[in-house]
């Protein structure tokens, strides 16, 4: 390996490894390569930092936060606990979105490209114009090993009009100067969930259709179910099976005509919200040039070490169309990274990976779902164990959720682990090691939790395969 290594720092190439992007899978690879020693460029054609800092993870959770406390502050007062009635000022929760992201981008990407000075970067796109060789602007730059990280950008809606009426993506969501008094969204996945109930409980009247038979439809159904139960308590109305045929603007905002379980329905509001998923950034990269393949949906084509089908080019994030996690695009970037300049041959492992939905309550799961476990041959055992049954959610007077619970009835090995829950994405961490470890439900009915937690609710799960769990004591021994 460091023979490899040495050979190609003698290369006469500009750098050893070049980043197209500057997200979070392109700054992994680039802090990896620093640290081996090596000549990094990285080429952003918009804002570094990319879509997590700037229009993703941070201000989105950001604003779900400002708008929870928003709503226990005017709906959901504790008993004895007065609600208040003062007016929102959604110019100054937008301020601070600002500030804050502002100031993470500069923490997370500009003082960290100062601290490693073999990481050289340019402001504009770059475009590959041969395996070696790739175009930023007016300079023609060459390397090594290039590294595709472009992300994804939100997927366009098919409906006949909406080039011609004005719509949000989540992009201008998050930039709005005011909340509109009516949103209709068209998508019921992760950004249409967040964003629409963040907007309803800032006091828009938000109604969100959803073309598949379940909003959330990649949870288990129990999941997906209660979840729309408790947005529709909140005042969220839903529709699903509903497929949007057109579009028109109408004075005051937007008309939309769908086809709802079969029937033809009107929808009106101010704005319009189109959160019908991702699409990778291929179409500009000069991929064909490098003699990168991608896929039907114009994803990067690669095998389990990253590579893509041009040898000396990689590809790592939402770009290769799969898993669209942050978390995923730094560990696959580092990944590619030590493959591109070590020769590590590493594999990128998909077990194990967590994903949420910051939804009030929140979604979170690991593993498998029942019947994926079914089609690969398990025989399964679930536990399926309501909040009310943990003493922390009665404790603090919320025991919206579940905890489902997949495991192989052979060995009670856990094999996957569904939450909803107000805490479920800081929960799942405990599913994720039960998952990755390959631990059994004797594991967690061994382990000492602290009381009162939420976190009981693995515990109190795990014990329900052996007893009745309604006969439990407080500390469910």
């Amino acid at each position: 390996m460091r023979s490899m290594w040495r050979k190609r720092r003698m290369s006469q190439r500009d750098f050893d490894l070049f980043v197209l992007g500057g997200g979070s899978a392109a700054f992994a690879a680039a802090i990896r390569g620093a640290e081996i020693g090596a000549r990094v460029g990285i080429a952003e054609r918009a804002t570094i930092g990319g879509t997590c800092v700037n229009r993703g993870c941070v201000p989105t959770k950001n604003l779900l936060h400002a708008a929870e406390r928003y709503w226990m502050y005017r709906s959901d007062g504790f008993p004895g606990v007065p609600r208040g009635t003062e007016p929102l000022r959604f110019r100054d929760v937008m301020a601070q979105k600002r500030e804050l992201v502002e100031g993470m981008r500069k923490q997370k990407y500009w003082d960290v490209l100062e601290a490693y000075p073999s990481v050289q970067y340019f402001a504009g796109p770059a475009r590959l114009t041969d395996p070696h060789q790739a175009q930023v602007g007016e300079q023609a730059i060459t390397a090594e090993s290039f590294l595709i990280a472009t992300g994804a950008s939100p997927a366009p809606l098919r409906a006949e009009g909406l080039g011609e009426t004005p719509y949000l993506t989540y992009v201008q969501a998050l930039e709005l100067e005011s909340a509109p008094r009516s949103l209709l969204v068209v998508g019921g996945g992760p950004i249409g969930l967040e964003l629409g109930q963040m907007f309803s409980r800032f006091g828009t009247r938000v109604t969100l259709l959803e073309a598949l038979p379940r909003i959330a439809p990649q949870e288990e159904p129990e999941v997906s179910a209660l979840l729309r139960s408790y947005l529709e308590a909140e005042g969220m109305e839903i529709h699903t099976d509903a497929r949007i045929e057109r579009v028109t603007r109408i004075e005051g905002g937007v008309l939309a005509c769908a086809q709802v379980g079969g029937r033809q329905r009107d929808f009106q509001a101010e704005k319009l919200l189109v959160a019908t998923g991702l699409r990778p950034n291929t179409a500009d990269a000069g991929l064909e040039a490098a003699g990168v393949k991608v896929d039907e949906r114009g994803a990067v084509v690669v095998d389990d070490e990253l590579r893509t089908t041009a040898r000396n080019v990689w590809a790592a994030g939402d770009v290769t169309g799969k898993l669209m996690l942050v978390t995923v695009a730094a560990q696959q970037g580092s990944l590619a990274a030590e493959n591109a300049l070590r020769g590590a041959h590493r594999k990128f492992d998909a077990a194990g990976i967590p994903h949420a939905i910051f939804t009030s309550p929140q979604v979170a799961a690991v593993g498998l779902k029942e019947e994926e476990a079914r089609a690969r041959g398990h025989r399964v055992a679930v536990a399926k164990i309501p909040f009310a049954h943990v003493p922390k959610a009665g404790a603090v007077r919320d025991t919206r959720g579940l905890l489902k619970m997949v495991v192989d009835e052979r060995t009670y090995r856990i094999l996957g682990v569904h939450v909803l829950s107000a805490a479920a994405a800081d929960l799942i961490p405990i599913g994720v090691l039960a998952v990755r470890h390959k631990l059994a439900v004797g594991d967690l009915v061994r382990a000492t939790f602290v009381y009162p937690t939420l976190a009981e609710a693995f515990k109190i799960a795990a014990i329900s395969f052996q007893k009745d769990v309604t006969k439990l004591s407080c500390c469910a021994q």
